[in-house]
């Protein structure tokens, strides 16, 4: 290694340990004094890339004297008068020689793994809030048994398809599970860290993205607890699945969502107008996700396998539909494809374009697609929310429909 080289990486660990040193000495209390900053994280890092540099038998010293040093700093803060038992520094400490040491060797690891530990150190009050005000024990509970479906089972189930039509994948139905949960997760924590209002319209968003019918599903159940409309995370929703119609026609075929493009536009536009609406109305007395009652426990795991058969049970209604139809029903196949998956339905309809059938038609079926799944969403909301909640859906979702429908007519 040449020179220059050799102090660009020290100079790599360097910066690595002010790094640290700068996030620690700003943390400092008033009525506590570190037993590091600004000064020692430099000293500490570069240490750890002289020790790399000379021989693996001086880095493993370093490293020993590193630990007894922490384990000093340690045991003279618990027997000061202002007593602080985290060790949050003194791990500091050993991750400042050590990632050091490994800019010596390694300075692209080194970088983003330095910067990854300082952002952690530096939010320390956001997490705080999280495990402190955020999360509950059943919370914790709730999410091993998660992890425990997420990692230990998915693996071990068959991933082919099974059963009529082959559309039974155990391994993807899984998934589905894992998905929705998650969704009510989202719903959960986005709620109580944004608040009733935002936190809804957050998750709706983003959980349109995996499934809408899913995230529909969870909000309608949320419905029968009480609390601040969902109207808006329910208008959200509609908005990822037309952002997600349009970008995957473009991947089966530009022209299909060039020309889909403006409906899916108009749609966005009444629903985004709706939304602001209805959080402009929105007055809610309480606005504190600790007390609200539809904010006591996130979507169930059992619940989540129910909604799972029952999507399921349609996937395999729609295929069966689908292989009577035959194959020239590219429409009728789009329209009962929509009732389990209007983007899948879509992409058909686009691969088949110009072979098959034109782009206008192509067009058509994406319609018609987002018309049987909207159908899905509605009867997903009566059955989960009451049928006074589906009819309040379908109220706010008839203006951007409508608006769909006439940019297809005109566009066809």
């Amino acid at each position: 290694m040449d020179i220059t080289t050799a102090l660009a990486h020290l100079a790599t660990a360097l910066a690595i340990g002010l790094l640290f040193g700068l996030e620690r000495e700003h943390d400092t209390a008033a009525d506590r004094i570190r037993p590091a900053g600004s000064r020692t994280f430099p000293l500490i890092a570069l240490a750890g890339g002289v020790a790399a540099a000379l021989s693996p038998v001086a880095l493993g010293v370093g490293l020993a004297a590193v630990a007894a040093l922490v384990v000093a700093w340690y045991l003279q803060g618990a027997r000061s008068e202002h007593a602080d038992i985290g060790a949050t520094t003194e791990i500091a400490a050993i991750a400042a020689y050590l990632l050091g040491a490994l800019a010596w060797v390694r300075p692209e690891l080194a970088v983003p793994a330095g910067v990854v530990a300082a952002a952690l150190l530096a939010a320390k009050r956001p997490l705080h809030r999280f495990a402190t005000r955020l999360v509950t024990d059943r919370d914790v509970t709730d999410a091993m048994t998660l992890f425990v479906v997420a990692f230990v089972v998915l693996p071990l189930l068959p991933d082919r398809p099974l059963g009529p039509y082959g559309v039974l994948n155990p391994a993807r139905i899984w998934v589905l599970v894992i998905a929705i949960t998650l969704i009510g997760w989202a719903g959960y924590l986005g709620t109580r860290w944004f608040g009733q209002r935002w936190g809804l319209i957050v998750a709706g968003f983003a959980g349109g993205f995996v499934s809408g019918s899913a995230t529909t599903a969870v909000l309608a159940r949320k419905s029968a607890t009480g609390g601040a409309s969902l109207m808006p995370g329910l208008l959200a929703v509609n908005i990822a699945t037309l952002v997600q119609m349009v970008a995957v026609t473009a991947v089966a075929s530009p022209a299909v969502a060039l020309r889909f493009l403006p409906a899916a536009a108009a749609g966005i536009l009444v629903l985004l107008a709706e939304i602001g609406w209805l959080v402009w109305r929105q007055r809610p007395e309480n606005e504190d996700g600790d007390t609200d009652p539809l904010l006591t426990r996130p979507m169930s795991l059992k619940s989540a396998l129910v909604l799972a058969a029952v999507l399921v049970i349609l996937l395999v209604t729609t295929r069966a539909a689908a292989d009577w139809l035959g194959g020239g029903g590219a429409l009728a196949a789009a329209a009962a494809g929509g009732l389990a998956d209007a983007h899948a339905s879509a992409v058909a309809a686009a691969s088949l374009v110009p072979q098959a059938i034109t782009v206008g038609t192509a067009v058509l079926a994406c319609a018609l697609a987002l018309a049987t799944n909207t159908v899905v969403k509605l009867s997903l909301a009566g059955g989960l929310g009451g049928g006074r909640f589906a009819l309040r859906l379908a109220a706010w979702l008839a203006a951007p429909v409508v608006a769909v429908a006439v940019a297809v007519f005109f566009l066809v």
